[in-house]
Order: structure tokens, then sequence, then C-alpha cells
């Protein structure tokens, strides 16, 4: 996120996106549906587990980047993710990776170590519960902290060209706890209450898969619209509240 970017979410009035609709968050989908490929294979284990899994993240972290993009812009903001590469939003989601990654091994380790053995695995799911339904609500919570820390790497890396900085971002994190903290409880309710909404219609989808007389690639395409519509719209709700989030925080600082 750049200088001039702070300046227009602190100063510039809200204005009427006409031209930002639905089909935008389709920019998304790509990365999502390898995602969740990768993550048919991580489950069937073996040798390919780990680069499956691997493979994912990065996925998932490319789908926030273009959602990101088009939720500051949505913000009345500006920014240069819609400017790099493949290969530059490849690396750059791969410095992230790493670090995140480490984040949450010690978080899972450290739970493990209080005696609470049977979610410490959750808690490596916080960068795929960004886009996919978490398992556990405190998981839900987790995956939006990990959010927020995703997008306070990518504004720190625009202003301070392309460099990673996972201490910094926490340490920004702290200084903006009252509406960042705020944004992240808000957003793991959101991510409870959509996990409900997912769970009825996963049901109702079921229902109809058992009863429908309709083809098979009838069923298979509707649970294909039902599985990535969830996605993208976990991930626009994280960042539409997380860009409010940040944009207030600013606004307070100044």
């Amino acid at each position: 996120m750049t200088v001039a970017l702070r300046k227009q979410l602190e100063l510039k009035p809200a204005r009427h996106e006409t031209s930002f609709g639905p089909f935008k968050l389709l920019h998304a989908l790509p990365w999502l549906i390898l995602a969740a490929a990768m993550r048919v294979i991580a489950f069937g284990g073996g040798a390919v587990a780990l680069p499956a899994i691997i493979i994912s993240n990065v996925s998932v972290l490319l789908a926030f980047f273009a959602t990101a993009q088009q939720s500051i812009e949505a913000a009345s903001g500006q920014s240069s993710l819609g400017t790099l590469t493949f290969g530059e939003q490849f690396k750059l989601s791969f410095s992230i990776l790493w670090r995140i990654a480490l984040v949450m091994i010690v978080a899972a380790l450290s739970t493990a170590a209080t005696g609470h053995e049977a979610f410490a695995p959750h808690l490596m799911a916080g960068l795929d519960g960004m886009a996919f339904d978490q398992f556990t609500h405190p998981g839900r919570f987790w995956s939006a902290w990990i959010a927020a820390l995703v997008l306070l790497m990518i504004v720190r890396a625009e202003r301070d060209d392309g460099k990673i900085a996972l201490f910094a971002a926490m340490g920004e994190f702290a200084r903006r706890g009252l509406w960042l903290g705020g944004a992240v409880v808000v957003l793991g309710i959101f991510d409870v209450a959509l996990a409900y909404g997912q769970e009825a219609v996963r049901s109702a989808i079921w229902n109809f898969w058992q009863t429908s007389s309709a083809t098979q690639f009838t069923k298979n395409l509707i649970y294909f619209v039902f599985i990535f519509s969830f996605a993208m719209l976990r991930l626009w709700i994280t960042l539409r509240v997380l860009t409010f989030g940040l944009k207030r925080s600013y606004v307070r600082e100044s």
C-alpha cells in the first residue's frame, strides 16, 4: 500500500462503485480451483501431500492478492498488486507463506504443549481457512487474524519495495489493535455465521443429490458453484472487513 493509497484511504470520501460487481470476484476463481484440487490430493496422503499443501496455500494467497486489489479499489484506494507479474506475485506469496507457516507451526506446537493436542492441527489451517471453511469456531477466528497479518505484510511490502517483514507486521497490528483487532473479531463472527449458512446449503444440496432426477453433470455443476461461491464470498468478506478496519485505523492515526 503506497503513501498515496494511505492518503486516499484517510481523506477521500466514499464513491459509488459502478464498475465493481460480483464478476470481479472471478479473478480469484482459478486460484481457488487449483487450491481445492491440491487439497483433495493432500487428503490422499503419501509423498505428494506436502507439495500439494504448499501449492494449495500459495494458490489461496494468490486468490487473496486478487481479492485484496479489488477490495482496496472499492474502498477508493489504489494498489500496485495489479501491476505485479505472475513471477512477482508468486515470489511475494511464497515469502509470506513460509513466514506464516512458522507462525502456525509455533502456535500449533505451543497449543499441543498445553495439552490441547486435538485443536493444534486446526491451527495449521490458518491460511486455508481464509477461503475454505475452518473446522472449529476458534479456528475461524484464528484464520481471521492470519488474514489480517497477511494483509499487513502486503501493505508493508508495497511501501517497502517488496520487503516482507513478519515482526514489523505484528508490531503494526499491535499499534492498530483497536480497529484491526475489532475487525478480526467481527470477521470471526461473520465466518461463524457463514459456516452455519454453508452447512445449511450443503445439507440442501445433499438432499437434492439423493432425490433429484437431474443429470450427474447438473448435480456436479451445482456442487461446483456451491463450493467456490462460498470460497469467493469468504475471501471478499475477509478483505472488506479488514480493509475497513485498516482504513479506520489510518483515519484515527491522522
